[in-house]
């Protein structure tokens, strides 16, 4: 694996997930693997799990790891070929990736979605230049419209406690005050592609994803039919697709509460994290036993780290 900016480019998605529980069981076996090598981590934007547990896997092996908060460290980088750069942004991502090329053995980016120009977004001009002008392997940390580490995770982590060969798997949108950006979303949607389940995504009329990765996968409009028998129940909120990055209601009748959890097969509850209590998840859910979110931002670093494996054993 050179690069790993989608789910997709894994070689076995079933496969990775049993190599990153075993990894798990002894996350220092490999640390030889990185010595003398460093990745760099751009941050264009905020990050607590995806940062911390980088950093986490780089050290387990091996790797020295470089941070640097692009958004307000670096100069302001323009992304078109042939302009004429008179106006504010003072450096070129040709150079840039390529200075950054020779500091590091691989780099690790998060740059999120503006949510203003879907066309732009869809681009992924941040990633896609750095994978064009860089030349060592390139990690997508979050970008405009994926999260492939973080469902990884979510993959690690009910694989470790599904009961049932054929789980039913729930992806349902909640209310949020601000517009989010569907990465975590997508990823997840394509993530699940991947797997044996019954897979179910539910969200009010108006907010249905990109119909590129939605593909066949069943959706539900009535949140409480698709509850139905659920063994999990991943929780997120994203803006509109169609009214690109609008927030088209804010009121809490999607919100998950316990109530709507006893419609499930007692199912697990999942959040990516952040998350915002008593607006997109009731503190009795959360809270209780069935939930996983602290699981899942443990597994980050065991994502990232079998991904950074895959990407040190190809150099």
């Amino acid at each position: 694996m050179k690069n790993y900016l989608n789910i997709n480019e894994l070689d076995n998605l079933q496969t990775t997930v049993q190599e990153a529980i075993e990894l798990k069981k002894n996350p220092m076996k490999y640390k030889s693997l990185g010595e003398d090598k460093t990745i760099c981590l751009l941050f264009f934007n905020n990050s607590l799990r995806t940062r911390l547990s980088t950093q986490k896997a780089a050290q387990n092996l091996g790797l020295n790891a470089v941070v640097m908060n692009f958004g307000s460290e670096g100069w302001q980088l323009e992304y078109e070929d042939g302009t004429i750069m008179n106006e504010g942004k003072s450096e070129h991502v040709i150079e840039a990736a390529k200075v950054v090329s020779q500091y590091c053995d691989i780099v690790a980016i998060r740059a999120f979605a503006s949510l203003t120009d879907k066309e732009q977004d869809e681009a992924e001009i941040v990633l896609n230049n750095f994978k064009k002008y860089a030349n060592v392997p390139v990690v997508n940390l979050e970008s405009s419209i994926g999260h492939p580490l973080q469902c990884l995770a979510d993959a690690i982590t009910m694989e470790e406690h599904k009961t049932t060969h054929k789980p039913k798997v729930v992806l349902s949108w909640a209310p949020h005050p601000k517009s989010l950006p569907h990465a975590v979303a997508n990823s997840f949607i394509e993530m699940m592609q991947l797997q044996d389940a019954d897979f179910v995504i539910t969200h009010p009329e108006g907010y249905d994803l990109s119909p590129e990765i939605v593909k066949d996968s069943k959706v539900e409009y009535d949140q409480e039919k698709a509850f139905e028998n659920a063994d999990f129940v991943y929780t997120k909120n994203w803006s509109s697709y169609t009214d690109y990055g609008k927030v088209l209601r804010t009121d809490d009748e999607w919100m998950i509460t316990g109530d709507k959890m006893k419609l499930t097969n007692n199912a697990k509850f999942m959040h990516c994290l952040p998350v915002r209590r008593n607006v997109v998840v009731a503190d009795e859910v959360i809270d209780s036993e069935n939930s996983l979110v602290i699981e899942q931002a443990n597994n980050r670093t065991y994502s990232a780290q079998i991904v950074l494996k895959k990407i040190l054993e190809r150099k």
